[in-house]
């Protein structure tokens, strides 16, 4: 047991940290600039050389514009590798004893496994599989192991066969998951909506977790008047309807995955301001924190090495419980027709299936699955990502 408890903790050289004090930082920082800087110039080229519809990487022979939501994307992603991988990497001791606390939950593990496989696939699947065409001759080809009559499909691709109700057709391995009312391959729709998944749930946390834990960590340390004026603003901004501000934009100026994902993260990040200011008044009292005040520590300095570090628990748990809620807030839009019809995402599957449902299940099933076991990986993960950076809800444990 005092094994345990003592992994918690790593032996600190004094001579080491007053020498190096701000190495790991600039590490965090340094690496940051030196990818975000560069960004920023392609992102200025892509804007002010370039016209509204030329590829952004013609220059080196690549035909892709990346759009706003790329950008952002590309941001979040720098981001989640210099402030959620490298410190983990910065302090292996540390990881390591989070790892064994966090493989103890098994359901969680597997969870871990297949967001991992939902954000590799969404990453690089679409760099290397074609979008999906629209081919009417191959429409409602059914998947491996299922049949559909064969008066649906323009040309069965798999074998036919006479069954009571007429011909039948089946599934081959042209299109192992079948295809949809325009004869594009489900399978590379999932994909592609995996990448629609990855960015939503990316983006929608680098602003949340931007806007809500400045508000929260600022109103914790500065108090008074500050406090009071930033949480009455978040009790008015909570109260704000945010799906019928999402309706009256798309109905005045159009709508798209961007907007939804701007929109929703902007006023989604009240709960996380609240949380992270209510662990930062907590920690506010702790001994660490008052031996960096009487040291003379900037205020700089105790929110950014001391605050915001002790309170991700609290926010990477909060990021578990509305990034779902994303992602099936994005699905619902799109099966009611009220989301981005240019966005391959699994709402805009399920919304394809919708009407083909008694005779095309799988168009709808196998969307509505995976949105299913990603929602459940969520739950699962921040269940178990709490008890593991929880140290006193794993002493009450044991």
């Amino acid at each position: 047991m005092a094994t345990d408890k003592s992994s918690r903790f790593d032996n600190v050289d004094w001579e080491a940290v007053t020498a190096d004090s701000g190495r790991a930082l600039s590490t965090n920082l340094l690496g940051t600039l030196l990818c975000v800087v560069p960004l920023i110039a392609l992102l200025v080229y892509d804007f002010v050389a370039l016209g509204q519809y030329e590829d952004t990487f013609a220059f080196v022979g690549i035909g892709y514009d990346v759009t706003q939501l790329d950008w952002l994307f590309a941001l979040s992603l720098i981001l989640f590798v210099f402030y959620a991988l490298l410190p983990l990497y910065q302090n292996p001791r540390i990881t390591r004893y989070y790892w064994r606390e966090f493989k103890r939950n098994r359901p969680a593990v597997v969870s871990l496994a297949f967001l991992t496989f939902v954000f590799v696939v969404g990453l690089l699947g679409p760099i290397f599989i074609s979008q999906p065409e629209i081919d009417l001759v191959t429409q409602y080809q059914p998947p491996i192991g299922m049949s559909v009559q064969n008066t649906y499909p323009v040309q069965c691709l798999g074998e036919v066969t006479s069954g009571a109700s007429g011909q039948l057709c089946h599934g081959s391995l042209a299109h192992p998951l079948g295809t949809d009312s325009r004869g594009r391959d489900i399978l590379v729709m999932l994909i592609y909506g995996m990448q629609v998944t990855v960015k939503i749930a990316f983006i929608t946390s680098l602003i949340v977790i931007t806007i809500g834990t400045a508000v929260g960590t600022v109103a914790a340390y500065s108090g008074g008047m500050i406090d009071e004026v930033l949480m009455r603003y978040v009790d008015v901004q909570q109260s704000f309807p945010t799906f019928i501000a999402y309706l009256l934009i798309l109905y005045a100026y159009g709508g798209g995955l961007f907007l939804f994902i701007v929109l929703f993260g902007t006023f989604a990040w009240e709960g996380t301001a609240r949380y992270v200011r209510s662990n930062a008044l907590t920690k506010s009292e702790d001994e660490f924190m008052k031996s960096a005040e009487l040291t003379g520590a900037s205020t700089y300095h105790i929110i950014t090495r001391h605050l915001i570090p002790n309170t991700a628990s609290s926010i990477i748990t909060i990021l578990t419980l509305l990034v779902p809620g994303f992602i099936l807030a994005e699905a619902q839009l799109a099966f009611l027709g009220l989301g981005d019809p240019t966005a391959p995402s699994w709402g805009q599957l399920l919304s394809t299936g919708r009407d083909a449902l008694p005779y095309a299940p799988w168009i709808t099933l196998m969307p509505g699955f995976l949105i299913f076991l990603t929602i459940l990986a969520f739950n699962f993960l921040g269940d178990a990502v709490l008890d593991a950076l929880n140290p006193e809800a794993q002493a009450e444990s044991e």
